[in-house]
C-alpha cells in the first residue's frame, strides 16, 4: 500500500481566496477536485487498481489513467496549449503525482486571472470554450474520484475516514 505524501498538492485544500473572482472560483473547483483525487488515491494496493465490479466498467487503474488525462485537459486550457494524444505508460505512481501537479498548476494560474474566458480547450484548429471544463473534465473527474472511493471501499480498503471534504482538512486526532 502506497502511503500519505503531504508534499503532494491536496493533502489538505488550500487556504481560500479573500475575494472571488471567475478564476479564484474556477481554482476553488480543481482544488477541491485534487483533494478528492488525493484522498480517493491515496493508499490505494495492486489489488484496488485492477478492481472492476463488471466487465463493462473501467478497473479504477484505468479510472486513474482517464483522470491523469483529463487533468492534462484542464492543464492545457490554461496554458493555452493544444490538447495531443500522448503516452500513458507510466506507473500509477507517476500518474497520480503528474494529475495532482497538472491540477495545481492549472489552479495557481487560474487564481491569478480576472478573465477566464481566455483559457479554452484546444483540440487542433478547434477552441472549446472555458465552460466545457467545469461541467466537462473538471465535473467527469469529481464523479471519477467517488467511483474509486467506492471501489475501494469494496476491496476492503477505505478510504481514510479523517478526510473531511466540507472543510478540506484531515481530522486530528482527539
Amino acid at each position: 500500500m502506497l502511503s500519505q505524501n503531504k508534499d503532494l498538492p491536496y493533502y489538505e485544500l488550500p487556504e481560500p481566496s479573500e475575494k472571488f473572482t471567475a478564476g479564484t472560483v474556477a481554482a476553488r473547483q480543481i482544488d477541491a477536485l485534487g483533494f478528492r483525487f488525493y484522498h480517493a488515491t491515496d493508499g490505494l494496493t495492486e489489488e484496488d487498481l485492477l478492481y472492476k465490479p463488471s466487465d463493462s466498467v473501467r478497473t479504477s487503474g484505468e479510472t486513474v489513467d482517464h483522470i491523469y488525462s483529463l487533468s492534462k485537459i484542464i492543464l492545457n486550457s490554461t496554458v493555452k496549449k493544444e490538447n495531443v494524444k500522448a503516452d500513458n505508460d507510466f506507473t500509477f505512481e507517476q500518474k497520480r503525482i503528474a494529475t495532482l501537479n497538472n491540477l495545481k498548476q492549472a489552479s495557481d494560474i487560474l487564481s491569478q486571472s480576472e478573465d477566464i474566458s481566455q483559457f479554452k480547450i484546444i483540440f487542433g484548429d478547434k477552441q472549446i470554450p472555458f465552460w466545457n471544463n467545469i461541467n466537462g473534465p473538471i465535473s467527469d473527474s469529481v464523479w471519477h474520484c467517488g467511483q474509486i472511493a467506492s471501489f475501494r471501499r469494496i476491496t476492503g480498503n477505505p478510504m481514510n475516514s479523517k478526510v473531511n471534504h466540507f472543510s478540506g482538512k484531515i481530522e486530528k486526532d482527539k
